[in-house]
């Protein structure tokens, strides 16, 4: 059963003072299916990044339709759902997964991971426990746990990124290079979650640059060159 179709789906973006339009993506088509994981590979500046933000409608499309099967709305247009539609699925079935960290100010990590979980409505005490059992997964040390993710290593932060979406247990789960600034022992941990997700249900897409990773992870793999699919 299909849970997420992109049809024609073009993002330009304008600089204005000079005059320019840059095309980052065009003609995009993608059927997710439940439980199936796409795996997108590129080049850098070829668009894939800019597919899953308009999924995650971080950018607003500027052509095409993103359908999505959601628990709470059915059939609902990502490209023209209200914003107050957006917040409620990024809280209960979206999740997305940056290269970069952004943290509230004067917020710690696991305050930052508690977060995701008090949003969907739970309690702090089950909040709290959520968040220690999944940073002690992706072995964040127990030392950073109260501190602020300012001071945090590139590897440090992307594991907290992973802890933040991937403690809401999403339905529809985006990862932009989440294997990037990884040592090896916690890539295997990301693959070995990533594959317990897509056991209980999980539809992912995820871009990467680690092909070997992507290695009976992904159930298809799409190839993106200057914002088009070419295979």
């Amino acid at each position: 059963m299909e849970i997420l179709r992109i049809q024609n789906l073009t993002k330009n973006f304008y600089l204005h003072n000079p005059g320019l339009k840059i095309t980052s993506c065009r003609d995009i088509n993608l059927t997710l299916n439940e439980g199936e994981f796409i795996g997108i590979v590129g080049l850098s500046g070829a668009g894939k990044s800019t597919i899953l933000k308009c999924v995650n409608r971080s950018y607003l499309p500027g052509q095409g339709d993103i359908l999505y099967d959601s628990e709470a709305f059915g059939a609902i247009n990502l490209s023209t759902a209200t914003e107050r539609e957006i917040l409620y699925l990024r809280c209960h079935e979206i999740g997305y997964v940056s290269q970069f960290l952004n943290v509230m100010p004067r917020t710690t990590a696991k305050e930052h991971v508690m977060n995701a979980v008090l949003d969907m409505g739970a309690d702090r005490d089950s909040a709290d426990a959520d968040a220690r059992e999944i940073l002690a997964y992706f072995r964040l040390p127990e030392n950073l746990w109260d501190i602020y993710p300012a001071t945090f290593s590139g590897g440090e932060r992307l594991r907290l990124n992973l802890a933040h979406a991937m403690v809401k247990k999403p339905r529809l789960l985006m990862l932009d290079e989440p294997t990037a600034s990884l040592d090896n022992t916690t890539k295997i941990l990301v693959r070995d979650i990533l594959r317990s997700l897509k056991d209980k249900g999980a539809s992912m897409i995820g871009i990467f640059h680690d092909i070997e990773f992507m290695e009976g992870v992904c159930d298809k793999v799409f190839n993106i060159s200057e914002g088009a699919i070419i295979s």
